[in-house]
């Protein structure tokens, strides 16, 4: 597990959550589309590092 792509991935969650409400306070549907999308983008990361976990603890 690598703290740091972790870190990463929340620091891209958040900053996706802030763009989609811009967005959506500002009408702007394309903020709120890259909002969403870096959410996504987190969301893909968090998975990536729970499989890398899991590997490491059957290979321990």
């Amino acid at each position: 597990m690598s703290i740091e792509n972790r870190i990463e991935a929340t620091a891209k969650n958040v900053e996706g959550k802030i763009q989609e409400v811009v967005g959506e306070i500002t009408g702007n549907p394309n903020d709120k589309a890259e909002g969403k999308a870096k959410q996504a983008e987190a969301q893909v990361r968090h998975a990536a590092e729970n499989i890398k976990d899991e590997i490491k603890k059957s290979v321990d």
